[in-house]
Formats: C-alpha cells, sequence, structure tokens
C-alpha cells in the first residue's frame, strides 16, 4: 500500500468505528470491533509516515493528506462521544478551531514552499519543531489520543451495556473510575492540541504578514504598467 492509501484507510476505520458505536442494537460485539477500529485508526497514522520515509514516496500532497486524515480521525471520534453525552460539546469545537486556524497558516505557508513537517516545514525554531513536528511529540499525541478514544469508547459500550439491562449505566465504582479517566484524558488530549498550536500560529504570523503585503505589490505593479 501506498502512505495515500494508508491515510485513506485510517479514516474509513474512524469512520467505520463510530457507526459501530451508534448501532440502535447497542452489540457488545459492535463496540468490542469499533474500539479495535479506533485502535487501528489511530495506528496507522505512524504507518503512512514510516511507508513515505523507507520507501521514498514523500510528497508535498502526501504530506498535505496525512494532516487532513489527522484532522477527520479527530473530529468525527471527538464528536461521536460528545454526541453521545461524555464529553462537553466545546472539545470537538476546539478541535475543530484549532484546526482551521493552524491548517489556514499551513495553507499560507505552503505557498512560500514550506510544506510537512521535514526540511521544508514551516517550523523554523527548535522549539516548535521539538513541539510538533519530533517523532516523539507526535508518537506521544497519537498515543494519548488512542488511549482516550479507547477509554471513551469503553464507557460507550458500558452505557450500551447497560440500557440493554435496564440498569443505571455508571452506579458502580469501575465504571466511574473509568469515567473520570476518561475525562482526565480528553483534558489532556484538548492541552496537548492546543500547545501544539502555539508555534504554528507563532511562525505563521510572518506567512500571513507576506499574504498582506502581496495584494499591495500586486496593485503598485498594476500601476507602474
Amino acid at each position: 500500500m501506498t502512505p495515500n492509501q494508508v491515510t485513506a484507510a485510517r479514516v474509513l476505520a474512524a469512520f467505520a468505528a463510530v457507526g459501530l458505536f451508534n448501532l440502535g442494537t447497542h452489540a457488545l460485539a459492535a463496540d468490542l470491533t469499533a474500539v479495535l477500529l479506533t485502535v487501528v485508526a489511530i495506528a496507522l497514522d505512524g504507518v503512512d509516515g514510516y511507508l513515505a520515509r523507507t520507501r521514498g514516496l514523500a510528497t508535498s500532497l502526501g504530506a498535505q493528506l496525512d494532516i487532513l486524515g489527522d484532522r477527520m480521525v479527530e473530529n468525527v471520534f471527538f464528536t461521536c462521544f460528545a454526541v453521545s453525552g461524555l464529553i462537553s460539546l466545546w472539545v470537538p469545537v476546539l478541535f475543530f478551531s484549532r484546526g482551521a486556524l493552524t491548517d489556514f497558516l499551513r495553507g499560507l505557508a505552503a505557498r512560500s514552499g514550506r510544506i510537512g513537517f521535514g526540511r521544508n516545514s514551516m517550523l523554523e525554531t527548535w522549539w516548535g519543531r521539538s513541539l510538533v513536528a519530533s517523532r516523539a511529540s507526535r508518537a506521544a499525541y497519537a498515543a494519548l489520543k488512542c488511549v482516550c478514544f479507547c477509554c471513551l469508547g469503553l464507557m460507550l459500550s458500558l452505557h450500551h451495556a447497560a440500557l440493554a439491562q435496564s440498569s443505571a449505566w455508571i452506579g458502580d465504582s469501575v465504571a466511574r473510575g473509568l469515567l473520570v479517566a476518561a475525562q482526565a484524558l480528553t483534558a489532556l488530549a484538548v492541552t496537548f492540541c492546543l500547545v501544539r498550536a502555539i508555534p504554528i500560529v507563532w511562525e505563521g504570523r510572518r506567512y500571513l504578514a507576506l499574504a498582506e503585503k502581496a495584494p499591495k505589490a500586486l496593485a503598485v505593479t498594476a500601476v507602474t504598467r
């Protein structure tokens, strides 16, 4: 498989997981399969980059598709769990807003040929690359989201199982502990997400300034002609 095909596969896995979580039958097998697909969707995030590096298949389009895949996966999961009532609606709202802002700045940087996470990245400071583009940071962020989504998915499975038995879904200490853990992981994921946006916003300001100057330069050229 090519890196782009792997990216497409993880997006499909995420949508399939959310679809299974929301089956009307509340079948345990469907919920467990959804949790497994959640792990697959996050794990494949590292596979596409690995294939691109080791097989020499890294492209500017692939870098953009990788970012798009990240956005789709995290947004579909957080939206699903917010609609289910497990987390605040503000969680997907923050992820949507953060993604729109950083992707807008990345789009401006792409006009100057600054694309992806490698040498051509828009991130030029060491702390920016360490916080956003380093393998350690990306792996930690992916692992955090994976554990968070799986924990929330298990909570949703318990909810479905309790509904099927017509009993309170959070009546025991295990369920309560899992809920607290899921919400704590969600808070960490949101915090990590916002912190990783800081270098992009900080270094993206120069590309925003260039974009503001471009129309003026075109106007001056038109007048001189």
